[in-house]
């Protein structure tokens, strides 16, 4: 489920940023061939496999009609006849990458909406953690194409058990993706900040080991002094505690409706 994420920009980050008719017509297919020229070498598909391949590898900064063009063996301009530019072939992306997870999900929607939320739970963080550049995009203008009505759908079908309204069920969603966003986003931050540092999460917390203990001794801060030594511990799912605390606050919501 790809929703609401960070700011981006009209940069090539931001959905909806560029010509919203013509992406709409690619998405949508009445704009899959150019109209005039010789013969295709290329086709709308491979040109945005290509490219979330270079902003999987390297990240958005690194995606270009240049770079996207050398990548494919082709000349700039023969892109423009198919796309016309990044903000639109960003819309492509997205709805790509949801295509590719909708592909392979189960045909059989879980009959329970606890299993189904949680699925899409986990579909989603691994979608966020093998595409981490869907977290750079603004996606509040969501340019809908058949992959993103084909995703809500799925969602809606598993998440129907609840009995919920409409209304709940929207927010539902919206709830359970932003959570998944905040442990994927957490989890890119140290990644990068590892990797713009050249420090270790480990080596990081060691430098800063002899300060903290003496403040822990002064007596300041008591309720941190008396946590576990494990408390803060790398082994520590938060993924799936903060699932299932979400999964329980539904129930009473459930409960709560049906008994109304």
């Amino acid at each position: 489920m790809t929703k609401s994420v960070s700011a981006g920009g009209a940069d090539g980050t931001t959905t909806g940023s560029g010509d919203i008719a013509r992406s709409l017509e690619l998405l949508w297919g009445t704009g899959d061939r150019p109209s005039r020229g010789p013969k295709p070498a290329l086709t709308l598909g491979r040109i945005v496999t290509a490219a979330v391949a270079i902003a999987d590898a390297e990240g958005l900064a690194a995606l270009s009609m240049r770079r996207l063009s050398t990548d494919l063996g082709t000349g700039t301009m023969s892109l423009y006849r198919y796309v016309p530019g990044k903000a639109e072939l960003l819309d492509l992306m997205l709805d790509h990458v949801l295509g590719e997870f909708l592909d392979t999900a189960p045909a059989e929607v879980p009959e329970d909406w606890r299993v189904a939320l949680a699925t899409m739970a986990r579909t989603y963080l691994e979608q966020l953690n093998r595409h981490p550049w869907l977290l750079k995009v603004n996606q509040a203008r969501t340019v809908l194409g058949p992959s993103a009505l084909r995703d809500l759908e799925q969602a809606l079908a598993g998440l129907r058990g609840m009995g919920l309204p409409d209304q709940d069920l929207i927010s539902t969603i919206i709830t359970v993706n932003s959570f998944v966003e905040g442990i994927a986003r957490t989890r890119l931050q140290a990644v990068e900040a590892a990797r713009q540092t050249g420090l270790s999460d480990d080596a990081f917390w060691e430098n800063q080991r002899p300060y903290l203990e003496r403040a822990m001794e002064t007596g300041d801060y008591p309720l941190l002094a008396a946590l576990d030594e494990d408390a803060f511990s790398y082994d520590v799912d938060h993924f799936a505690f903060g699932l299932q605390r979400l999964i329980d606050g539904f129930e009473v919501l459930v409960a709560r409706h049906a008994g109304e």
